[in-house]
């Protein structure tokens, strides 16, 4: 992997975890209203899109495969929650 492309994806990374630092810092308890502009927050997103977007362009050039992808608090998550003692109770049966 050439130094420049080395040192974009390092940049990148650098800005999405500073971005993500800030959308943690800012988010409120339930029931309060957000400090930041609902156009802030929204271009907060759209640099997250385009700094994925860009990592991944970069990954592609150096032959590196990325699965993941950001993902807001608000998005809907695949994952499927299994309780453990829903397990047991079918396990014992």
């Amino acid at each position: 992997m050439s130094d420049e492309i080395e040192k974009d994806r390092k940049i990148f990374m650098i800005m999405r975890k500073v971005l993500a630092s800030i959308i943690k810092d800012t988010t409120p308890n339930k029931g309060m209203k957000h400090i930041l502009q609902d156009t802030t927050i929204e271009d907060i997103r759209m640099c997250l899109s385009l700094i994925s977007a860009r990592e991944q362009e970069l990954a592609k050039k150096a032959g590196v495969e990325i699965h993941e992808r950001p993902r807001y608090v608000d998005e809907p998550t695949q994952a499927k929650v299994v309780s453990l003692s829903s397990l047991k109770q079918q396990k014992g049966e």
